[in-house]
């Protein structure tokens, strides 16, 4: 995929008004120079996600969640970074490049994608042409707006009927075969994957169809579900049946349903409850977990609660852990032997399934019921085979409130850590009454200048090269440093673009800290100030370096310098110079 230039980003962030973008979606309230909400990405009472128009970001105090307008609309529209480029570019009358479009679509994936949207609607012809097809749909009481909903076909009986219809054309038949609608037997012989059922196709986030799955219609027949392979499209493990339907049914979600088949996801719909998808015949993956969370705050496991229900249960319990940041929430509901949502949604109603919903079992609870069952906790023993077998997991969790808490519980649960953590208590207070270090409140040259150029990064472009003050040997001056050379590099650049290009790196979490500060004084002043850290920041260099000579003078003896060397510290130490 070609690479859309930094310079394009950069205008099109430029000429993008933040606030129009979010309070289309998020009502924002003015304060002073910039605009506050309750945070879109986590629940909270209090307004503690601010928008800046001048900076061109968002910050959220509570969560940490922060970006750009096109960062917002991945995250909260949940689109791709090429389509929220797009959409941004096409409110302010700009257009990708024309290279970077023809070299992102991609002419081979482009035919496969048009190949198995033609398998879906051969499909869905199908359904309506077949008398038990249509039998077998009425039976199961899945109304005409769902099947419509969810683009439900039918494969019909036979080896070649797809095959026939979409795949006489040699290259037809090779992008079929790569679409994993085709399968071949021992003697080479090609014929349909799905023949004789119901087909579910699977799309992707733009809602694009991917892969299908085949459910039997004759109970006797196997498998009972069939899924497409792999593909250059689908990876079962990224994807989730029915998450583009949940999407187009939800401004927003609050929540999602893991169920385990797709006629689940169907039933669910057909009652109301929008917010199900499905896993593709495999156990919840970490990608489906930061899927899942990417889209919702809140996901419910819903599992039968057999021994197999049970296992699919904690593979999921493990996937999530790692991704338990503040603000999201994991349940899990198992369902009696022998019922599944589809047929408990029929028996109960959505009232009775909401109702099971309600009494799902928080993650931490089922986390410590689950690793503590075979365990005697009144023993000193089973305390510590407890914590012993937690401490990994637990050690998974991200920092914050939710980790604290459970690290509490295990405590409670064992007393790990309560010795631990006592003597602590005082340190606190001792550290605020003791009196701080002498210029501990003055903010180092280093940081003012790179806090500067954060909140306005044109101030680079007044500086001309070389640069005395990389030769700095300090904590900051690389960064500070490559901040300089980034804004001369691309002058148009935003606070907002600045924190992306650091997004993921170790010193992002810092930088978006300072980006948050308010700048004291009129803009005169602040420049004055950006260009007297830097004034100082080159006299340090000079320092650092009659340093240098005045240490080899001190061990080796003065001739050990040479010439233009004396010369040079003759400078530097001159009344003129100081």
């Amino acid at each position: 995929m070609a690479r859309i230039p930094d310079a394009f980003i950069d205008d099109l962030l430029a000429r993008t008004d933040i606030v129009e973008v979010i309070q289309a979606r998020v009502p924002l309230k003015r304060q002073g120079k910039e605009y506050a909400a309750r945070c879109p990405f986590h629940d909270e009472r209090s307004a503690s996600f601010t928008v800046s128009p001048t900076k061109q970001f968002y910050h959220c105090f509570g969560c940490g969640a922060h970006g750009t307008a096109i960062s917002f609309l991945i995250n909260y529209d949940r689109l791709e970074f090429l389509d929220a480029v797009d959409e941004l570019a096409k409110r302010v009358g700009m257009e990708i490049p024309r290279d970077t479009q023809q070299r992102n679509a991609n002419p081979e994936t482009r035919d496969l994608y048009a190949a198995m949207e033609a398998a879906s609607t051969f499909f869905r012809s199908q359904l309506a042409n077949s008398d038990k097809a249509r039998a077998y749909v009425e039976r199961r009481g899945i109304a005409p707006e769902i099947i419509e909903r969810f683009a439900i076909g039918y494969a019909p009986d036979g080896f070649s009927a797809l095959r026939d219809a979409l795949g006489t054309d040699p290259g037809r038949m090779q992008l079929m075969e790569r679409g994993g609608l085709f399968s071949k037997n021992d003697r080479g012989n090609v014929y349909d994957k799905f023949r004789d059922r119901l087909m579910f196709p699977i799309h992707d986030r733009r809602g694009r169809t991917i892969a299908f799955g085949g459910r039997v219609i004759d109970p006797e027949d196997s498998p009972k579900y069939l899924n497409s392979p792999e593909t250059a499209l689908f990876h079962k493990g990224r994807e989730l049946y029915g998450l583009w339907q949940a999407k187009q049914a939800n401004a927003r979600l609050e929540r999602l349903i893991v169920v385990e088949g797709y006629m689940d996801v169907v039933a669910l719909a057909q009652y109301g409850v929008s917010q199900a998808v499905a896993t593709l015949g495999t156990a919840t993956t970490p990608d489906h977990a930061e899927l899942l969370f990417r889209s919702a705050p809140d996901v419910f496991f819903c599992f039968d609660g057999d021994r197999a229900g049970r296992s699919a249960a904690w593979k999921a319990l493990e996937s999530v852990l790692p991704r338990m940041k503040d603000g999201r929430q994991a349940m899990f509901l198992f369902l009696p032997d022998g019922e599944d949502p589809d047929s408990i949604v029929r028996q109960e109603g959505v009232d009775g399934f909401e109702a099971r919903l309600r009494a799902a079992t928080p993650l931490s609870e089922y986390f410590y019921a689950s690793l503590s069952s075979d365990v005697n906790l009144s023993s000193l023993d089973g305390k510590a085979r407890l914590a012993e077998r937690c401490k990994p997991l637990l050690a998974q969790i991200p920092d914050g409130a939710f980790g604290d808490l459970m690290q509490q519980r295990l405590t409670e649960l064992t007393g790990v850590g309560a010795r631990a953590s006592a003597p602590q208590t005082h340190l606190p207070a001792q550290r605020l009454n003791r009196a701080p270090p002498a210029g501990a409140q003055k903010r180092s040259l280093v940081r003012s200048a790179i806090e500067s150029l954060l909140h306005r990064p044109a101030l680079a472009l007044e500086l001309q090269p070389p640069y005395r003050f990389a030769a700095l040997r300090q904590p900051g001056v690389e960064l500070l440093s490559e901040l300089v050379l980034l804004v001369r590099e691309r002058p148009e650049i935003s606070t907002g673009a600045l924190l992306e290009h650091f997004a993921g790196r170790e010193e992002a979490g810092a930088l978006q800290k300072l980006a948050t500060h308010t700048l004291p004084g009129e803009e005169d002043s602040q420049r004055d100030e950006f260009l007297g850290a830097i004034a100082q920041l080159g006299k340090q260099v000079e320092q650092q370096r009659i340093d240098e000579l005045n240490a080899r003078i001190r061990n080796q003896g003065l001739s050990s310098l040479s010439a233009e060397e004396k010369a040079e510290l003759r400078e530097l130490q001159s009344p003129r110079r100081a």
